[in-house]
């Protein structure tokens, strides 16, 4: 697979150019067809939302005690305090926040996942198909097909990327996809993104870009590769000397302090920031982790190190003050908040280790863009070991997979899930695998 920049001088401002211009413009999809047969049945999206805040909870949280509390006898601890907080049995205790905010969320009781490797389910949660699947290999990010559908709802004003990864070092690329549809990924830092300005001012840097063009401008313009090279340089040189760049990505240490004072506090506090500033960016990712609890969950032995007090606190206080600040702004109506991990964790009786270990059932969460909260979809048993007498809550009375997430998100964005492109590889990529037969669909029971 051809990858842009592949022999480029590895640069440090260069290299700045090269990530930074991927999410923002350039097409090599532009133009591709739908399958010259499509007999695709029209679809009706949602249509409810302009943005996506995708929460990866990276390890798999337990379900058991967060998103579908079971308050085991002589295991969940008691200070979890659960109380039936909006509709929802809660452990109001470890998330107290974002019990608070309960009355926007929708949880999604009745879902599976298909694997139970990390790495394996993190990218299958992320692209919406198995990544050994024909095509798995190459499939784009969930954000990138994102990114090339809102491509043309982007202004020449607007100069952020459409897709944008914090914290998510590995998150999942744009596939088969151009660069220009790629995570552009970052680690959000008070002093905001390296190398958008320069030293010797911005009348020196305009100087030397021009000197630059005019140098290769020949260049540029009758090859390809070059011309592209050129429209990541130009998307790049729009975010040098902004304001609105200065004023997203950078955030002072008391609004830290509202998040959490912590690396995810600070993805979530930016998120919000670059959707305020409407500079284009449409799908934000932010990854949170690790919750692989196998050993000492509950932070017995602990106290201080990585368990559910802790990390729950983290995850907490960046979750609950990014929804009562987006519901506060007006604009968590306008975007879908998703919050999954890659599958879940045992249940009842924790293991000899004091942990919990890797188990298919798990939850997902969404709030705002249109969803009716205060509600859980589906039910579980009493021990959340599987769903309940097939108290799935929803029209396809069956587990919920990662599929159909990917489906609720183009849904709730107008993307029809349904659609196919071809492809250089001889087969037909679809945006959600067999949705034009009816297998994987929206779950538009969060909005009923």
């Amino acid at each position: 697979m051809h990858r842009p920049f592949s022999s480029a001088p590895h640069l440090s401002r260069r290299n700045f150019f090269e990530v930074l211009g991927s999410g923002v413009t350039g097409s090599y999809l532009a133009g591709l067809p739908l399958r010259a047969a499509d007999t695709r049945p029209t679809v009706t999206t949602q249509n409810k939302a302009k943005n996506v805040i995708f929460i990866l909870m990276t390890g798999a949280p337990s379900h058991v005690d967060t998103f579908d509390l079971k308050m085991t006898s002589g295991v969940t601890p008691s200070n979890f305090n659960p109380a039936t907080v909006n509709g929802i049995y809660w452990p109001t205790g470890l998330l107290p926040k974002i019990g608070g905010q309960l009355g926007n969320i929708a949880v999604v009781r009745s879902m599976r996942s298909w694997a139970l490797v990390h790495s394996l389910a993190q990218t299958w949660t992320q692209i919406g198909r198995s990544p050994a699947a024909a095509l798995g290999d190459v499939a784009p990010h969930i954000g990138s097909v994102v990114a090339l559908e809102k491509e043309k709802e982007r202004t020449p004003s607007q100069v952020f990327p459409t897709f944008l990864a914090l914290n998510a070092g590995n998150a999942a690329g744009s596939g088969y996809f151009s660069a220009t549809y790629a995570p552009f990924k970052l680690t959000p830092a008070t002093t905001g993104i390296p190398n958008t300005s320069n030293t010797d001012g911005q009348t020196r840097h305009d100087s030397r870009l021009k000197f630059l063009r005019a140098f290769d401008g020949s260049l540029r313009a009758e090859n390809k590769s070059y011309s592209d090279y050129d429209a990541f340089y130009s998307a790049a040189n729009g975010m040098m000397f902004n304001s609105a760049v200065t004023t997203a990505f950078t955030y002072s240490t008391a609004d830290s302090t509202r998040y959490g004072n912590n690396a995810f506090g600070n993805a979530c506090l930016v998120a919000k920031q670059v959707l305020a500033a409407n500079q284009g960016t449409r799908f934000i990712q932010i990854n949170i982790g690790n919750w692989d609890h196998h050993n000492d969950i509950y932070g017995t032995d602990t106290p201080t190190g990585n368990n559910l007090y802790t990390l729950g606190k983290v995850f907490d206080d960046g979750v609950g003050t990014l929804l009562a600040d987006l519901a506060a702004n007006g604009s968590l109506k306008e975007t879908l908040v998703v919050m999954v991990g890659e599958f879940g964790r045992t249940t009842g009786r924790l293991s000899n280790t004091g942990g919990r270990d890797h188990y298919l059932q798990q939850f997902a969460a969404f709030a705002g863009g249109g969803v009716k909260g205060g509600r859980a979809l589906g039910a579980t048993n009493s021990t959340g070991s599987d769903v309940d007498n097939g108290n799935y809550g929803w029209k396809a009375n069956r587990y919920i997979r990662p599929e159909d997430v990917e489906a609720t998100v183009y849904s709730a964005l107008g993307i029809d899930w349904t659609k196919q492109l071809d492809t250089p590889f001889g087969r037909t990529f679809e945006y959600v695998p067999d949705a034009a037969d009816g297998l994987y669909m929206p779950i538009d029971e969060l909005w009923a």
